[in-house]
């Protein structure tokens, strides 16, 4: 009875522990939610007191935005096409680590840094790196002979190299999750496979691959709805351009309200941005759950 007692009370204790959490979650992503969902039956400049009652007006503009559609294709391609990438090479690295070979600590080290730096930060280096004039790009073109592109000034290069630096950036956060996928496999299951006469290839998609679905969960959810969020990234390397052509979902919101004091509009954006990424990510999320084995 007392052993019944003190579960009850350790389980009520842990309860307690997520009060921060929900909080934290409460104040700084429920509130400004409804507040969004609020000012997007409004017209608002962002500032005055002035605010004006429009009802649906607002969400039915969604419709003709043709701006908003190159928006969401942006964004499609940022959180697909990174999400892609990053899985397969974050698995890649993280088979490679697994192994014992000298000098291992250091690699995963070096590929896990870049998630350290602010993806802002990360953008306006590249921006350096691309940039028409004098950028190391050009001069290495120059090199061979070959005159200088203009890597930004096409927007669908520049959305190509969001997403590849973008992947890039993330791609040890995704070896994380991978390694403690492939070292919480037990070695009995590789064991009994070699002994069965399964060779590496068979090992991995038979034995590793189905046991690691739960990291593919997550590697694939997180990412997916990183990268459908992607601001910073597109911010510094690109600042949109050219002509809003790179936006994402997400700097559509932030120009909408503070360049084109459009407030109560962008409202209705976020609450299309929520729906939208909840809509793609939930289902994945689902699929992916079903597909895990439980040992």
């Amino acid at each position: 009875m007392g052993g019944i007692i003190l579960l009850k009370r350790r389980k009520r204790h842990l309860l307690y522990l997520t009060v921060p959490g929900l909080l934290m979650i409460g104040f700084f992503v429920l509130i400004p939610l409804m507040n969004s969902v609020r000012l997007a039956f409004f017209t608002w400049n962002g500032y005055s007191q002035n605010m004006k009652f429009v009802g649906m007006k607002n969400f039915i503009s969604l419709l003709s935005d043709k701006r908003l559609g190159r928006t969401t294709v942006n964004t499609l391609i940022y959180g697909i096409g990174s999400c892609v990438l990053q899985n397969i090479l974050g698995l890649a690295a993280a088979l490679l680590v697994n192994r014992r070979f000298r000098g291992r600590g250091v690699m995963r080290a070096v590929i896990y840094m870049p998630v350290m730096i602010s993806a802002f930060i990360m953008g306006k280096v590249m921006s350096y790196l691309f940039s028409f004039d004098n950028g190391v790009a050009n001069d290495i073109l120059a090199i061979f002979g070959r005159g200088p592109v203009n890597w930004l000034g096409n927007s669908w290069i520049g959305i190509l190299l969001i997403t590849l630096i973008n992947s890039w950036q993330y791609l040890g956060l995704c070896m994380l999750i991978y390694l403690a996928g492939l070292q919480g496999i037990s070695s009995s299951y590789i064991e009994a496979g070699v002994i069965d006469g399964a060779g590496p290839i068979q090992l991995f998609f038979h034995v590793k691959l189905p046991l690691l679905i739960p990291s593919i969960t997550t590697g694939i959810v997180t990412n997916l709805i990183n990268g459908l969020k992607i601001y910073e990234m597109v911010t510094g390397l690109t600042g949109g351009g050219p002509d809003r052509q790179t936006m994402s979902l997400a700097q559509y919101i932030q120009l909408l309200y503070f360049n084109d004091e459009k407030a109560g509009y962008a409202g209705a954006v976020g609450v299309f941005m929520f729906f939208f990424i909840m809509l793609i990510a939930m289902p994945i999320n689902k699929w992916l759950k079903s597909r895990e084995i439980n040992l």
